[in-house]
């Protein structure tokens, strides 16, 4: 069975600093990309960041220079770090491994 678990989201004052984890269990991490999605309310789901199983990284323009999405194949388990946050980064955070699986999602809310 397929398990994601993601933590790390809070409340940050803008310009404040999070870290987003997702573990993942019963699927063979190392081989598939994984990405990092975002959702506000009245939005659609977007890309925020996505790291191939080789390594290359690709970024949503809004976070360029502000994100940074790694990975730890050892632990099965990607990151999310988000540096400068600004209010308009506020929404639920999901991780994705593959085409198919979600992370149950952890709300990020950047205020003052």
């Amino acid at each position: 069975q397929v398990q994601l678990v993601e933590s790390g989201g809070g409340l940050v004052q803008p310009g404040g600093s999070l870290r987003l984890s997702c573990e993942a269990s019963g699927i063979f991490f190392r081989l598939l990309a994984v990405g990092w999605y975002r959702q506000a309310p009245g939005n659609q789901r977007e890309l925020v960041a996505r790291i191939q199983n080789y390594g290359t990284t690709n970024y949503a323009d809004s976070v360029k220079g502000r994100f940074t999405i790694s990975r730890d194949n050892a632990v099965n388990t990607v990151y999310l770090q988000m540096n400068s946050l600004k209010p308009e980064d506020t929404a639920v955070y999901y991780c994705r491994v593959g085409n198919d699986y979600w992370g149950q999602g952890t709300q990020v809310t950047v205020s003052s």
